[in-house]
């Protein structure tokens, strides 16, 4: 079974519980509320676009970085060309690092 991670919206206490998906969320363990709500502690690391990691891993360089903005700001652009006209973008600034994103 999984744990899920909680915390109370009463005394604000964050604790941990065990238990199926499908069962009631637990009540806190130090005030006994039953207003708790889920936290997500973890996210993961399967994603597409400006969420995936540049580089090979966690940690990348300034260049890769750079690399990861030149290929997703024409693509954002486009985005925002397409659902907001034209006129939205035109004075947006550039976010390449001396290149041309038109």
């Amino acid at each position: 079974m999984p744990t899920y991670a909680y915390r109370c919206l009463e005394c604000g206490t964050e604790f941990e519980a065990t238990h199926s998906i499908n069962d009631e969320p637990p009540e806190c363990p130090y005030c006994e509320s039953e207003d708790v709500e889920r936290r997500i502690t973890q996210a993961p690391t399967i994603a597409q676009g400006m969420l995936t990691h540049a580089g090979d891993g966690r940690k990348a360089t300034k260049e890769e970085l750079q690399a990861k903005w030149q290929e997703e700001t024409p693509k954002l652009r486009k985005q925002l060309r397409d659902k907001l006209g034209e006129d939205a973008v035109k004075d947006l600034p550039s976010l390449n690092f001396g290149s041309d994103d038109d």
